[in-house]
């Protein structure tokens, strides 16, 4: 019995170590897009389910537009209207050394799908990548929208769980993350024209196959240039009533960053799909009770 209690051990242990495997995908600098979480071993089907999904969010958002048209984005809109993408594109180039838009081997031109599923081979994650037009914290404000309507009851995702959207990413040093930040967290903090008072506002990290820098080190950073010297704003710390969150995602050598408002957590669950759906069957249960 002492034999069987100890391979049975030796099992229990073996299958521990396999619970977590390391994650052999990889994200460039400069990427923006979409995490999502999802069950375990569902990741291939969850993105089939998210890709059903997003792309008939972009056509309803944006229509037909075909890759020439993505192509010659920059062309097409003025510079007033891009200052910001612009330099965020500017910046995550230099720092990646290289032109975003050429392939690294052939040097042409890549084709620029809006929506393009990258295999993370990371457990319970998922990720897509976007391009223009889209903006991947608005884009899924408006998913998790029409997914939180109480008239929408239809659940069309089965392994689907949180959706995290990136602004942009850049490579996991602190330099750049401190260049990286200035520029998400700019137009939410620092820009007179859209900053009328002084915000509550908190900062969340979610760290996967990532020990490159501490968790409090980024924490401390982003706060600090959120009230960065010579600013005239006095924003505040507070992390239960917030008036914007800062989200940072770091995956191996990769940290993405955007910023949500507060009905993130309060009128979106922090967009977990599965809750959403969870509160509307439950509130529908209570009605026919009464």
């Amino acid at each position: 019995m002492g034999e069987k209690r100890n391979r049975d051990s030796g099992n229990a242990n073996s299958q521990k170590k396999k619970k977590f495997k390391v994650s052999t995908g990889f994200l460039d600098p400069g990427t923006s897009g979409i995490y999502a979480t999802c069950s375990r071993r569902h990741e291939r089907q969850a993105a089939q389910e998210l890709q059903l999904l997003f792309e008939e969010k972009f056509q309803e958002l944006y229509g037909d537009i075909n890759d020439d048209e993505n192509g010659s984005d920059d062309d097409s809109k003025g510079e007033e209207e891009l200052s910001i993408e612009d330099q965020i594109k500017k910046e995550l180039q230099e720092l990646k050394g290289e032109d975003s838009n050429k392939d690294s081997t052939s040097g042409e031109t890549k084709k620029k799908d809006p929506l393009t599923f990258i295999d993370l081979n990371c457990e319970c994650v998922t990720f897509c990548k976007t391009r223009k037009p889209i903006v991947p914290e608005e884009f899924v404000l408006s998913i998790m929208k029409d997914l939180a309507d109480p008239k929408n009851m239809v659940k069309r995702t089965r392994y689907v769980q949180k959706l995290t959207p990136i602004t942009y990413s850049c490579n996991a040093k602190m330099e750049q993350l401190i260049k990286l930040a200035n520029l998400v967290i700019g137009p939410h903090f620092h820009d007179p024209s859209k900053v009328t008072k002084d915000l509550k506002f908190a900062v969340e990290v979610t760290r996967r196959n990532f020990n490159t820098i501490e968790r409090m080190d980024i924490i401390n950073q982003v706060v600090k240039l959120v009230n960065k010297e010579g600013s005239e704003s006095n924003h505040t710390v507070d992390l239960k009533n917030y008036d914007k969150l800062i989200l940072v995602e770091c995956f191996k050598s990769n940290i993405g960053m955007c910023v949500v408002d507060g009905d993130y957590k309060t009128k979106y669950r922090k967009y977990n799909v599965q809750q959403i759906y969870e509160s509307k069957f439950q509130e529908d249960d209570d009605k026919d009770v009464k």
